[in-house]
């Protein structure tokens, strides 16, 4: 029998396909992985952003129902209950015109606030994530942000988040959270 030229050898070596979808599955399977990842993270992500936003916004639209709440009577009510609309696995703090205020942290409720400041008149500034209330005003006098001063409610809602990529934009520090003001007279 007739031995193989080492050419030969290389032609039927070239020609071979014998393996080559396991090498192609190999080049490619780490970057669909990757891309299949990311679109999972950015999902969950999104869906933690907009879980959070829909139940902000009910609490909101609970509190511009309940206008006639937000007194010094009845305003620590509705900071409780505007907590309590939004589910246990979200921190919240509601603040009722700058007087009573309600916080979820780690599903533990806590009230605060003086009930008394809810019968004012505000003129709040908002910067960044916070609400300055500033001092008291006359009611419907304008602000110098051109709004009417009122009595305002603002829910803030947090929750952890550990994304497995990045960010995203909807992540900061760990964090997914915002924050709704709302003038209910």
């Amino acid at each position: 029998m007739r031995r193989a030229a080492p050419t030969d050898m290389w032609r039927r070596f070239a020609r071979c396909v014998a393996g080559a979808s396991a090498l192609e599955f190999a080049l490619i399977a780490p970057v669909v992985v990757l891309i299949l990842t990311g679109m999972i993270d950015y999902g969950l992500a999104v869906y933690t952003r907009f879980s959070m936003n829909e139940r902000l916004s009910a609490a909101a639209n609970y509190a511009m129902l309940s206008a006639a709440s937000v007194g010094s009577s009845s305003g620590a009510t509705l900071a409780a209950t505007l907590v309590a609309i939004i589910p246990s696995q979200f921190d919240v703090t509601v603040v009722v015109n700058n007087g009573p205020a309600a916080q979820r942290v780690g599903g533990v409720s806590t009230p605060s606030g003086t009930a008394s400041n809810a019968d004012l008149c505000y003129c709040p500034t908002l910067s960044g994530s916070t609400v300055a209330w500033g001092s008291a005003t006359t009611c419907a006098s304008t602000c110098s942000s051109g709004v009417l001063a009122g009595k305002f409610v603002t829910i803030a809602c947090s929750r952890s988040y550990t994304p497995l990529l990045m960010g995203y934009g909807l992540v900061s520090s760990g964090v997914v959270s915002d924050l709704a003001v709302v003038q209910v007279q």
